[in-house]
C-alpha cells in the first residue's frame, strides 16, 4: 500500500491566524492591508504558505534592522 501525502497549496485566514499565534481580527487586518498577501476566491480569502513565510521573514528582518 502506498501512502500519498498531499501538500496544501492554500490556507484560510483562520489557519494563518493559528499558525502565527494571532487573533483572527488582527490577521484579517494584515491581509486586508496587504501586509500578508492573499487572493480572493469567490467570497473567501486564501493565502499561500510562501506568503506567510514572506510576512514572517519581513517582520524578522525589520526587527534585526531596528536592533542594529
Amino acid at each position: 500500500m502506498t501512502t500519498v501525502t498531499i501538500t496544501r497549496k492554500w490556507h484560510t485566514t483562520g489557519e494563518v491566524a493559528e499558525m502565527l499565534g494571532f487573533g483572527l481580527s488582527k490577521t484579517k487586518a494584515l491581509v486586508l492591508s496587504g501586509e500578508i498577501r492573499s487572493v480572493k476566491i469567490g467570497r473567501n480569502r486564501r493565502i499561500r504558505p510562501a506568503w506567510v513565510d514572506e510576512y514572517v521573514n519581513r517582520c524578522a528582518s525589520e526587527t534585526v534592522e531596528r536592533a542594529a
